[in-house]
C-alpha cells in the first residue's frame, strides 16, 4: 500500500493520511478485512514518524473505518451504509414535517449554498476575524477558558450590546439583556416561560417553521397573521386578537423570513397600539437586521421595551458554530428568564460569547458586515434574474438579505417540486412550510447565496429539467 503525502499541503500529515485512506475504503479500493501495513513499515515506507501513523491509525479506528486486533494489527472495517439526506427521496407527507428541510440541509452540509439554506456558506462569513480573536484570547490567562459562564452572560459583551440597541434607538441597560445560543434559544427560552398548552399564540403567515415547530411541541395553538408587503396585516390581526386572547405575538419586522420585507412605520404604530389595547406581549426577532444597508424601524425602538421582547443573534453573520445570540426586555422578565436558563442549559459558553465582544470591539464585524452587504447585493441581484428567466415570479425584490420569496403562477403546491429536487441532491425550501397550517402554496424560499457559486448554473438546471418534465396542475375551480 502507497499513498501520496504532500509535505507542502496545508493539512497535516494525519490528516492526509486518514482522508486518502477514508476515501479508498469508501471507494471501495480496500475492502473489508483488509490488513494495513504495520506501523514500522507505513513509516518507513512513506518516511513518516511512527508517532504519525499510530495517530491516524487510532483516529481511523475511532470513526469505525478500521479495527484493531490486538496482536495482529489494523484491518478494514464493515462498512454499514445509510443513504444521506441528499440521496434519499424525501415523500410528501415527510415534505410537511417542519423538520424536513433542516434534516436536508445539515446533514447534507456542503461548501456552497443550496438553494433552500437558511443561511450563508462558511467561506462569506468571518473566519479570519474568529481565529484573530482565538489567537487573542489563547492569550490571556483566566478562568474563562474551563469554567461556567454567568448565569446572564459575559457582562462586557451585554454592554457592548446596550450601545448597539442604542443605535436603533433602543434604550436599555445590561441587566435587560440575557445572553443565549442564538436566536432559537431565545425564542425557545421565551416559549416555555410563557406558553402553558393549549394558549393561543399569534405567528406571521408566512412565518420562521422552526417557531411553529417548536410552540406547537409545547401545545400551543398557533394562529397565522398575514404578512404582507409593509408588515403583518393589522386588521386581520386585530380580528384574531379578538377571537382567541393570544397571549403573545412572535414576529420578524426587518428582512422578513421568508418574504425579504420590513415593516412600515404606520404598520408598526398600528401595531403597538393593538398590543395596548389587548395587553399583548411582542417577541421581535430581528436575527436579520443587520443585513440591511439602512436603519429601519423596529417595534422595540417605538416600544422601548414595554411590551416588546427583541430578539439578535451572531449566528447568522459571524458564525452559527459560535452560537452567540441575545434577548433584551424588562428587567423582570431578564431575571426569569436567566432562572430557566439555568434551569434547562445552565449557561452559555463564555469562549464564545468573548470571542463576539473582541471582533465587536475591534471595529472588525462593522467592515465585515459592509463586505457582506455588497456580497449579497450582487447575489440578490443575479437571482431575481436568474429566476425570472426561469419563470418564477419574486414576492419583491428585497433591499437586503438572505432570501427571495418568489412562485410559480400556474403551480398549486411547490411540496413534490422539492421532492424531486432532493432526490437529485438539491435542497429547496417549498411555500407549505412556511405557513402555520402547512397547506398547499406556489412559493419557494430562495437563499440568494446559491446564486453567486459556480455550482448554481448545475443547480438550476436540474430545476428547470424537473419543471420541464412535470405537468402544470391546473388551479382547482
Amino acid at each position: 500500500m502507497k499513498i501520496f503525502i504532500d509535505s507542502n499541503s496545508k493539512d497535516s500529515l494525519t490528516d492526509q493520511i486518514v482522508n486518502v485512506i477514508k476515501d479508498q475504503i469508501d471507494k471501495r479500493m480496500m475492502r473489508t478485512g483488509m490488513r494495513l501495513p504495520s506501523i514500522r513499515k507505513f513509516a518507513l515506507d512513506h518516511r513518516v514518524s511512527r508517532f504519525t501513523v499510530v495517530q491516524a491509525y487510532d483516529r481511523l479506528v475511532a470513526m469505525a473505518y478500521l479495527n484493531s486486533r490486538r496482536g495482529s494489527g489494523f484491518y478494514v472495517a464493515p462498512r454499514h451504509r445509510t443513504p444521506s439526506a441528499r440521496q434519499s427521496v424525501y415523500k410528501l407527507d415527510r415534505a410537511i414535517d417542519v423538520l424536513w428541510l433542516l434534516r436536508n440541509s445539515l446533514q447534507g452540509k456542503s461548501s456552497f449554498a443550496m438553494p433552500g439554506d437558511g443561511w450563508l456558506p462558511g467561506s462569506w462569513l468571518d473566519e479570519a476575524g474568529i481565529k484573530r480573536s482565538l489567537r487573542t484570547l489563547s492569550g490571556r490567562a483566566g478562568e474563562f477558558l474551563t469554567a461556567y459562564g454567568t448565569p446572564e452572560g459575559y457582562l462586557p459583551l451585554r454592554e457592548v450590546l446596550q450601545h448597539r440597541l442604542s443605535e436603533i434607538g433602543v434604550r436599555s441597560t445590561p441587566a435587560q439583556i440575557v445572553l443565549t445560543k442564538g436566536a432559537t434559544h431565545a425564542l425557545d427560552l421565551l416559549a416555555r416561560y410563557f406558553i402553558r398548552p393549549g394558549d393561543h399564540v399569534l405567528v406571521d403567515d408566512p412565518g420562521h417553521f422552526i417557531l411553529f415547530g417548536a410552540l406547537k411541541s409545547l401545545g400551543a395553538n398557533i394562529v397565522g397573521v398575514s404578512w404582507g408587503l409593509e408588515g403583518p396585516d393589522t386588521t386581520m390581526l386585530e380580528a384574531m386578537i379578538r377571537e382567541h386572547r393570544p397571549k403573545m405575538y412572535f414576529t420578524n419586522t426587518v428582512l422578513h423570513n421568508p418574504t425579504g420585507a420590513s415593516i412600515s412605520q404606520a404598520v408598526a404604530y398600528r401595531v403597538l397600539k393593538l398590543a395596548e389595547r389587548f395587553n399583548l406581549l411582542i417577541v421581535e426577532d430581528d436575527i436579520y437586521g443587520d443585513f440591511h444597508p439602512s436603519v429601519m424601524t423596529r417595534l422595540a425602538t417605538l416600544d422601548q421595551l414595554e411590551r416588546v421582547i427583541y430578539i439578535g443573534s451572531f449566528s447568522k453573520t459571524i458564525s452559527a458554530s459560535l452560537r452567540v445570540g441575545f434577548l433584551a426586555c424588562k428587567e423582570s422578565i431578564a431575571e426569569n428568564i436567566t432562572d430557566l436558563k439555568l434551569l434547562t442549559g445552565f449557561t452559555t459558553s463564555e469562549i464564545g460569547e468573548r470571542i463576539v465582544y473582541q471582533l465587536l470591539i475591534d471595529g472588525y464585524y462593522r467592515k465585515h458586515l459592509d463586505k457582506l452587504r455588497g456580497r449579497l447585493q450582487i447575489a440578490r441581484e443575479k437571482a431575481v434574474c436568474t429566476l425570472e428567466k426561469i419563470g418564477f415570479v419574486p414576492y419583491l425584490e428585497p433591499e437586503g438579505g438572505v432570501f427571495v420569496w418568489a412562485k410559480l403562477p400556474d403551480m398549486v403546491d411547490t411540496a413534490d417540486i422539492a421532492n424531486i429536487a432532493s432526490a437529485q441532491g438539491v435542497t429547496l425550501a417549498p411555500g407549505r412550510l412556511f405557513s402555520p397550517q402547512q397547506g398547499p402554496s406556489p412559493w419557494f424560499r430562495f437563499n440568494v447565496a446559491s446564486f453567486e457559486d459556480s455550482l448554481s448554473s448545475e443547480i438550476f438546471s436540474k430545476i428547470v429539467l424537473n419543471l420541464s418534465h412535470r405537468p402544470i396542475q391546473n388551479e382547482p375551480k
